[in-house]
């Protein structure tokens, strides 16, 4: 879903009659003219959502586009928080893809259904949420930058790519609970833990044990999850594609872990960035270099 909210007066008027007069589709979208895609679907080319990480918390300023007093859909009036420290709310989730993909959001920023993002109702914008799946006990963390879903008993949209990690693409919606994550909260000590890998094409993911590492040492960092099952895939990926040594490192930060996949220690920079051009062809372009 996304909402738009006009500067005047007078076009949001405009707009609001629209959206109460016309039929909205299931996640309460404006009207179908504003989209070349009547029926929002799954992308027909499948995405390997195990190499795509999780939204990292961090401090941003809010939209001013995306934050109104309030604002009407379907008639009905919602006021936008606050302050959403400590919110946790249970309910459906859904999700929205190609129909709105490159479409702005109420943010004012495209959406990107490849993205780990979702829309919620009246959180701030932008918001990190921690989002549970109820029935399969996975989690993900996503950016909140756009509002919906407008179906009763939904509380959270979210992105193609982001249901597709919490597996509910294939029913559509799925019983959840979410959380609001406060990344200006003073974060716990970090630990950092590593999961040594013995290079061969077949690798059963051995339980995280607790270990430091030593100080500026180079790294390659493949992807960041906060659930292990899905750094371990990706981590099994990786095996065979390279003769370094893998590893998953975990931090621990706001009651929840990160799962960071790295490829390393490298000797150099140049080594890092050669290896990097390596894993392209392998449909992981998004590596970065991390010193610790």
């Amino acid at each position: 879903m996304r909402v738009s909210f006009p500067h005047s007066r007078t076009a949001q008027s405009v707009l609001l009659l629209l959206a109460s007069s016309l039929l909205l589709s299931a996640c309460g979208s404006l009207p179908q003219s504003r989209y070349a895609i009547a029926q929002d679907s799954a992308p027909v080319k499948d995405v390997d959502h195990t190499r795509i990480p999780d939204a990292v918390p961090k401090i941003e300023p809010r939209s001013k586009y995306g934050n109104p007093k309030s604002y009407v859909v379907q008639g009905k009036r919602y006021t936008v928080r606050q302050s959403a420290r400590g919110f946790v709310q249970t309910g459906d989730a859904s999700w929205y893809g190609t129909k709105f993909h490159g479409h702005r959001t109420s943010s004012g920023e495209p959406y990107d259904m490849y993205a780990m993002t979702a829309a919620h109702k009246t959180i701030p914008i932008p918001s990190y949420v921690e989002v549970h799946n109820l029935d399969n006990q996975r989690k993900i963390i996503v950016r909140v930058n756009d509002r919906g879903p407008f179906v009763s008993g939904r509380i959270i949209d979210l992105s193609y790519v982001a249901a597709k990690k919490l597996g509910i693409t294939t029913k559509g919606t799925g019983r959840v609970k979410i959380r609001v994550i406060d990344p200006g909260a003073s974060t716990k000590t970090s630990q950092a833990s590593t999961t040594p890998v013995t290079l061969s094409r077949s690798v059963t993911p051995q339980p995280v044990t607790v270990a430091t590492n030593n100080p500026g040492q180079l790294y390659l960092q493949v992807g960041a999850f906060t659930n292990h099952d899905n750094a371990s895939q990706l981590l099994n990926r990786l095996v065979s594609a390279t003769q370094q040594n893998i590893s998953i490192n975990r931090k621990a930060t706001n009651n929840y872990n990160v799962y960071r996949v790295r490829i390393g220690p490298l000797q150099s920079e140049a080594d890092a960035l050669k290896l990097r051009s390596q894993l392209s062809p392998l449909g992981i372009d998004s590596p970065h270099i991390v010193v610790e």
